[in-house]
């Protein structure tokens, strides 16, 4: 091919790589210099672009808002004054290295959590252990539970510890907890946004926890039931409104 020939076919590729240059370069300038170059037709589609861009960006986030809205009526928030934050301890926080179970009477009892730098910390359920937990925490006390009874089983308060981690962690449709669910008056309905997971609470003080990310055997009256009670939060957040979006999308399979 001849010169003539050729340069009019680079020039259209270079044109091509070169439309997003930032504005002012010295390539988009060097551009703009060349015979045939169309300024104005180039602008009026790169504003075509960036109007459609815009337009759609704006479309979206009315529509995020709007079911934001919508979701927003199955949640309650419920600020915890009673729980203080130490942003100190949780930037230093260490893993979880131990964990025992002291009884001091046949009705009072608490666990004991140890961490690696010897520090520890009691509680007297496992719910409360959330509120100062994150998910690793969760994960290493699981993992310590199933060390210490791979080969035995656990009795009295360890056995109610164990059942709180196997049924977040192993969800079985054949447990009770599962079957019974027609027969729990739902009270309450938390998130514990630090470590990712939710609880329900029943009113014969069973307590089932879930993973926010994780399908459990819910009924679809369960479903409804805690869309219905509304989920409490200390504050919005995606967390909440991407939980809310996972159950609603099970209840309407």
């Amino acid at each position: 091919m001849k010169y003539e020939d050729i340069r009019p076919i680079f020039e259209r590729v270079w044109d091509q790589n070169n439309a997003f240059v930032p504005k002012d370069s010295e390539i988009e300038k060097e551009v703009m210099k060349r015979p045939g170059f169309n300024f104005q037709q180039k602008s009026s589609k790169k504003r075509s672009r960036e109007d459609s861009d815009e337009d759609n960006a704006k479309k979206q986030k009315l529509e995020d808002d709007a079911e934001k809205k919508e979701l927003r009526d199955s949640m309650d928030v419920v600020p915890r004054d009673d729980i203080a934050i130490d942003v100190e301890s949780l930037a230093t926080k260490y893993p979880i290295v131990d964990w025992k179970t002291h009884v001091l009477t046949e009705n009072m009892m608490y666990y004991q959590i140890i961490r690696a730098d010897g520090s520890s910390k009691n509680y007297k359920i496992f719910s409360e252990m959330l509120d100062d937990f994150d998910r690793q925490d969760v994960l290493d006390l699981h993992r310590l539970v199933q060390e210490r009874y791979d080969t035995t089983s656990p009795e009295g308060y360890d056995l109610l510890l164990w059942g709180d981690l196997k049924i977040l962690f192993e969800p079985n449709e054949e447990e009770e907890i599962w079957k019974n669910q027609q027969d729990y008056n739902l009270i309450s309905w938390r998130l514990f946004d630090s470590c990712r997971i939710h609880m329900l609470l029943m009113h014969t003080g069973v307590a089932i926890h879930m993973m926010i990310e994780k399908k459990y055997p819910l009924t679809q009256e369960m479903l409804s039931r805690m869309l219905s009670r509304r989920l409490e939060v200390d504050h919005e957040s995606e967390m909440a409104y991407e939980l809310l979006k996972f159950l609603r999308s099970q209840l309407q399979e």
